[in-house]
């Protein structure tokens, strides 16, 4: 359930904060006032994109923050903990500032938009006032009773099944249709696979020849360099080492006379051993430092080979055993090109697959239709549509499609004795709103998500009819949060409590504000609906007697 809402420099909207109730609440207000911008907010909370439009005008940023909480041991628990979120409650936060930039959190910590959308789907499901207008598309139909059916994901599991079927096919005809370069690919496959394969090379023994190489190019200066420093240690006529030790033995003698001197023989000492430590560590070097002309000569011609395959193929010495990977790959599935028979077989287990999970979806598909088509008959004829019928009609597709074994169609007969027919040939723009209301309230009984919105849904009804959506949507508040942006006062006076959105410039500025009414304040919005500009006794009156009814 949504407990609060708080937004700040949001369109028209400088700071709200609003704390929400339980059952069904309406919001109301002029044309204009910013009701729906709550619902854009709540959207955007909830992982829509946005853009710079959306931060009110000579703001830095805008922030919206909504509250939800958790029911233990629930699905939105499982979520958050298996996200490593806090599950004491579920706060989403959306900051936009001027440039357009978004930055979404999940109870303090940073998440991504498909975070934001994947937890909202166990939050609030949001119906749109041009909702039923989607539903005259085919994939909007279709969408519709997989949502209902609980089947988004195993029909993500039959499109991709039909890609990976779809791709076997396309790779056996393009080996009937072009076996020729198809064989000279492959043999120019197999020469390099063979020359790399010969080549032998390892990253890591790489790495080693190019050191070996380098210190056995320069074994010369190498001995030459350590040689000089050698002598000048100890070699030599005028060798340092000798007489530093003899200074050294003469200093520590002399710290008998005076201990002022043995701090600076202490030093002395550590540096001759150094000192002595490098003549020998000198000495080894030069045992073990060899001019080996032919061992350089191998290190070259390898360096070379290495260096001129990595040219022919235009690719780093380092990128040659992908390179190897990758021409291994290809020359397998052009080994499987040149058999017609192993092709055809991978096809075959592809269609097999397909069909398999695809029919799980029809079967999934065939009875929810039929338990939702039910629903919305007996929802038309509480919505003045009596002796209608609605069918959610499946057509076979026999060679199948991404979507499934069969298109959805949803037809209907708006009066009694006329045939079904495509919901988008018959229904007039009333009938498509009835129709689309009727459906969205009976599939958010399927939805999970504890708070419903509906966002002006009820346009192109009035009278009677609209009194019976009110009554649809209070009936539905009963085990859920509902929330209603609407114009009808036949709807809001259902409400079990209902909030007024107002427009008001101040110093030059338009902002919304949100009040929440009493019983006295509903009667006069009530009225304001029903008799517009000027509202007399008479209309308070009727908006008096609405809400005594509801």
């Amino acid at each position: 359930m949504l407990l609060r809402l708080i937004i700040r420099d949001f369109v028209i909207v400088d700071r709200l904060e609003l704390e929400f109730g339980t059952g069904f609440g309406a919001l109301t207000g002029e044309t204009g006032a910013g009701k729906s911008i709550l619902v854009d907010a709540l959207s955007l909370a909830m992982g829509e994109r946005a853009d710079a439009t959306v931060v009110r005008s000579g703001a830095e940023r805008a922030e919206i923050s909504a509250e939800f909480d958790v029911a233990p041991g629930g699905a939105l628990e499982a979520w958050l903990r298996a996200s490593d979120y806090d599950t004491e409650a579920c706060l989403l936060r959306r900051v936009i500032d001027s440039a357009g930039r978004s930055r979404a959190y999940i109870n303090g910590a940073a998440a991504t938009l498909g975070q934001m959308r994947e937890v909202a789907d166990f939050l609030a499901d949001i119906h749109g006032q041009n909702a039923h207008h989607s539903l005259l598309r085919g994939d909007a139909q279709r969408d519709l009773l997989d949502t209902h059916a609980g089947a988004q994901a195993l029909a993500r599991d039959v499109a991709a099944a039909y890609g990976a079927w779809r791709t076997a096919r396309e790779a056996r005809q393009a080996a009937e249709k072009d076996v020729e370069a198809t064989v000279r690919e492959r043999e120019l496959l197999e020469w390099q696979v063979k020359e790399l394969v010969a080549l032998a090379f390892d990253a890591a023994d790489w790495q080693e020849t190019e050191q070996e190489q380098r210190r056995l190019g320069n074994a010369n200066a190498l001995l030459e360099g350590a040689g000089m420093a050698l002598a000048a240690l100890e070699e030599g006529e005028a060798a340092s080492l000798p007489m530093l030790q003899h200074a050294g033995a003469r200093l520590s003698e002399l710290t008998g006379f005076d201990s002022a001197l043995g701090e600076a023989a202490q030093l002395f000492e550590s540096a001759l051993i150094q000192l002595e430590e490098s003549a020998l560590a000198l000495r080894r070097y030069q045992d073990r430092l060899e001019l080996d002309p032919a061992r350089l000569k191998e290190l070259d011609n390898r360096i070379d080979a290495v260096t001129q395959m990595a040219r022919k193929h235009r690719v780093t010495p380092e990128e040659l055993p992908t390179l190897l990977q990758d021409l291994q790959a290809r020359l397998a599935e052009l080994t499987l090109r040149a058999d017609p028979a192993a092709l055809a077989e991978r096809e075959r287990q592809a269609e097999a697959a397909f069909r398999t999970v695809a029919k799980q979806l029809s079967a999934l598909r065939t009875k929810t239709a039929k338990i939702l088509s039910a629903a919305v008959t007996a929802g038309m004829q509480e919505l003045a549509m009596a002796g209608g019928r609605f069918e959610i009609a499946l057509e076979p597709l026999p060679e199948g499609a991404s979507c499934g074994l069969e298109n959805v169609e949803f037809r209907v007969s708006a009066n009694a004795g006329q045939p079904l027919r495509a919901l988008a040939k018959v229904a007039s723009g009333g009938e498509l709103s009835r129709i689309g209301l009727a459906l969205q309230v009976i599939a958010s009984q399927a939805n999970l998500a504890g708070t419903l919105i509906f966002d002006e849904v009820d346009v192109g009804i009035g009278g009677r009819v609209a009194e019976i959506v009110g009554r649809m949507l209070r009936e539905l508040g009963k085990n859920r949060q509902v929330l209603c942006v609407t114009h009808l006062p036949q709807v809001a006076a259902q409400a079990d409590w209902q909030w007024s959105i107002a427009k008001e410039t101040r110093g030059g500025t338009t902002t919304s504000s949100v009040s929440v009414l009493d019983r006295d304040a509903r009667v006069g919005e009530i009225a304001r609906m029903l008799g517009g500009e000027k509202i007399t006794d008479t209309t308070r009156r009727h908006a008096a007697e609405m809400l005594g009814v509801a």
